[in-house]
């Protein structure tokens, strides 16, 4: 019995094996045309079930889930395709516009989500057959600026549908097709401030088979050409058809009549050998190298420069050591009248000197004999009249003092008191 029950359980845990693997390698096939805008939306209900069941009811539905798009066997998605994901909880959306040249090539993009709450991965391929059509290229192109959408808010189906329809009510075309999709940061436009719910805006190019209407032709006129150098609003009758949605900045709208485009040959120089051709696989050098000898590497960065270091060293000690001049040389090299001129020089600076030496000096007010005017007494100085000065401060204290001269106290005239 226990045997039977681990059969059961092994056959049921293959068959769940089984399952997951054939879902997570299912692969879809679309069928986009050539020169006509491709959508694919990316639905995270879709990849939900690919997960096993949370314990906790409800919190599946608010799984952050983030999607890898890139070609099979490639980092990266094809030229043409672009991929876009606003949030971790919002859809993502494959877009883009295929040409002529991928007609035929099918593309597999392997599709991966990653569950950011359980770490879990699930994997889908999209297999992209690429048609033709006879409606390609249609001849007449204009491409819209709208200034208050985003480029995921444009993918939407209901949001492209109603701007396809105001589009044909004002140019009644029999065939119009939308070609391609941009947002403005692709164009070199600013990330907005997130501030009035502003936008980054969005180029749609839209292709018919009519020619372009009147109302289209008005911004060609050189009445809002004018308007738009001045940056200002152009005046176009039509401009209500879209207004009550859509904001078109109608200075930057462009219309292009392929028919009437002279076409351009690039010449590209034939690839050197360091160039990889189109189409092959490139084989990387051998593993087993030469080993590379960096003597010479060593001679050119160290020694070099140390050799013309050490010469310069010696050109330098030679000057400075070898090539000194005595007293008796010089003044050998030097005319007698110059050696006359400065022994004269020298004989009156030594004279100058000695006489200032011996020359009588004014003495300092704080040198002269101090006169107490209540005992009469006089205080000399401490030095005599020969003494240094230089050396002699210039306020004396009174204490300590040896030598004191007492003046006679003076009588008044006439009168002398016994």
């Amino acid at each position: 019995m226990r045997g039977t029950m681990s059969a059961a359980a092994v056959a049921l845990l293959l068959a769940t094996v089984v399952t997951i693997l054939s879902r997570a390698h299912a692969d879809r096939n679309v069928y986009p045309s050539a020169g006509v805008l491709f959508v694919h939306v990316l639905e995270r209900e879709h990849f939900k079930g690919e997960f096993p069941p949370y314990p906790k009811s409800g919190d599946a539905s608010s799984d952050p889930i983030t999607f890898n798009t890139n070609l099979m066997g490639y980092p990266d998605r094809p030229g043409w395709l672009r991929y876009i994901q606003r949030t971790q909880h919002s859809d993502g959306v494959l877009y883009g516009s295929p040409t002529a040249m991928h007609v035929g090539k099918a593309s597999v993009i392997e599709i991966t989500a990653y569950n950011r709450r359980t770490f879990e991965t699930a994997r889908h391929n999209l297999v992209i057959n690429i048609m033709a059509t006879e409606e390609f290229p249609l001849p007449y192109q204009a491409e819209f600026y709208i200034r208050n959408m985003n480029v995921e808010e444009m993918l939407a189906s209901e949001v492209l549908g109603d701007f396809l329809g105001a589009v044909k009510n004002i140019w009644q075309p029999e065939r119009l097709n939308a070609i391609n999709i941009t947002s403005a940061l692709d164009r070199g436009g600013r990330v907005p401030l997130p501030i009035n719910n502003l936008k980054e805006g969005v180029y749609v190019m839209v292709g018919a088979d009519v020619p372009f209407s009147s109302c289209l032709r008005e911004v060609e006129s050189p009445h809002n050409q004018l308007r738009c150098s001045q940056e200002m609003e152009p005046a176009i009758s039509c401009d209500k058809k879209f207004r009550a949605q859509f904001h078109i900045d109608w200075c930057k709208i462009s219309l292009v009549d392929i028919k009437k485009v002279v076409p351009v040959y690039i010449t590209r120089p034939d690839p050197g050998t360091g160039i990889l051709p189109e189409f092959g696989e490139y084989n990387p050098p051998s593993e087993t190298l030469m080993g590379r000898n960096y003597f010479s590497d060593f001679l050119i960065t160290l020694a070099v420069p140390s050799a013309v270091a050490l010469v310069l060293f010696f050109i330098l000690g030679y000057t400075m050591c070898c090539r000194r001049e005595g007293v008796e040389k010089r003044n050998m090299q030097t005319p007698d009248i110059q050696l006359v001129h400065h022994g004269s020089i020298q004989k009156s600076s030594k004279e100058l000197r000695s006489m200032s030496k011996n020359r009588e000096i004014s003495w300092p007010l704080s040198t002269l004999p101090v006169f107490n005017p209540v005992s009469g007494e006089v205080v000399p100085p401490l030095h005599p009249d020969n003494y240094e000065t230089t050396s002699m401060p210039l306020m004396q204290t009174q204490t300590n003092l040896q030598n004191q001269i007492t003046i006679p106290q003076q009588r008044p005239s006439g009168k002398w008191y016994s």
